[in-house]
């Protein structure tokens, strides 16, 4: 991939598949889950490279609890796993951003996230962000409360509420919204992922599991999303 093409991109990932791909080998879910951190960790490095100005993975939705308590136990501990070894990506000028409500999640990993935030904060090169349990519409729901907040305190008129103060008060304020969505699997559908970043978004679905997605797959996503004519309601 010509790195110039990709440069300033702005990409959001659903990462699914990881089950599936564990079913068809014999193998537990687990066994999936780990190979879709290795392969996480390898495109993140891969879209840094290409000079992509933001990417935004699909970790962990708000509705995947409903899971049974082994399996959460795994994706929590690879979830540890990985924020260790996020720090590496503090030397390579990434800003690390984590979108969702932390409160459910181990007390060890929302210090880490924290840490990781504030010393990756000044960086800037590619924002990482990592969405854990994450849903659009709760983090618009979270918006418009901290805008009545602000309307009931005073602070803010309704009449100044508008997309640019809506938006300022999401997980994503100051970033640029999603050129395209990709997700893995073979499924077509958002499920409740970036609902207001993605209004324009191009969506690319690829029916490649999330472990088997290799830096190859992610070039022919890069060239479809290229082929699109994005008009924006325009003619």
């Amino acid at each position: 991939m010509d790195k110039k093409r990709a440069e300033g991109l702005s990409i959001g990932i659903i990462m699914d598949g990881n089950g599936r791909w564990a079913k068809k080998r014999g193998l537990p879910r687990t066994a999936g889950h780990k190979k879709g951190a290795e392969v996480f960790e390898d495109i993140t490095r891969y879209a840094n490279e290409l000079g992509v100005a933001a990417i935004t993975f699909y970790a962990f939705s708000t509705e995947n609890w409903s899971r049974p308590k082994e399996e959460l136990d795994v994706i929590m501990d690879l979830f540890g796993a990985s924020l260790r070894r996020m720090y590496k990506f503090i030397k390579e000028n990434n800003r690390v951003v984590f979108l969702g409500e932390r409160a459910p999640l181990r007390a060890e990993h929302r210090e880490m996230m924290a840490d990781i935030e504030q010393k990756t904060a000044r960086r800037e090169g590619m924002i990482l962000n990592v969405a854990v349990n994450y849903g659009g519409r709760q983090e618009i729901v979270r918006a418009a409360r901290r805008l009545a907040d602000e309307v009931k305190e005073g602070r803010l008129s309704a009449d100044e509420i508008d997309e640019d103060t809506f938006e300022a008060r999401l997980y994503t304020t100051g970033q640029p919204m999603p050129d395209f969505i990709l997700r893995t699997s073979g499924e077509e559908r958002v499920s409740n992922f970036l609902l207001w970043q993605g209004a324009y978004s191009e969506l690319i679905f690829t029916d490649t599991y999330w472990p088997d997605f290799t830096r190859a797959h992610f070039d022919a996503v890069l060239e479809q999303f290229f082929g699109r004519d994005r008009r924006f309601g325009g003619l």
